[in-house]
């Protein structure tokens, strides 16, 4: 009993040290504009009102470079979220997991 006791207090301490932020950060995948990685670690995410999101995937997805990608989820979910959310390599089937995203940042357009 003792033994319990100690474990859900040291649980209580652990979780009321995690900051909100600690939450994964999801996306609305209607709202994706464009996406590219360039290198298979990193994904950038153009939405459609401009902003630009920037995913460090987990693990390296090398085929990404050179074909297009689909989500793997639900059909009723429309949210990608980090660190569970997965997508298939379109040519060699490939599985990627999204990581964390850097904070978002709005793309400066040119000016015609």
């Amino acid at each position: 009993m003792k033994y319990l006791l100690t474990t859900l207090a040291f649980a209580g301490l652990v979780s009321a040290a995690l900051p909100a932020s600690a939450e994964n950060k999801c996306i609305k995948i209607r709202d994706i504009d464009s996406s590219q990685s360039k290198d298979g670690r990193i994904m950038v995410f153009r939405m459609k009102d401009g902003t630009v999101l920037v995913n460090h995937l987990q693990g390296f997805c090398p085929d990404l470079k050179y074909t297009g990608f689909a989500w793997q989820m639900p059909s009723s979910d429309t949210n990608a979220c980090e660190r569970q959310s997965t997508f298939r390599v379109l040519q060699s089937g490939q599985t990627c997991t999204l990581g964390a995203f850097d904070p978002p940042r709005m793309e400066k357009h040119a000016e015609k």
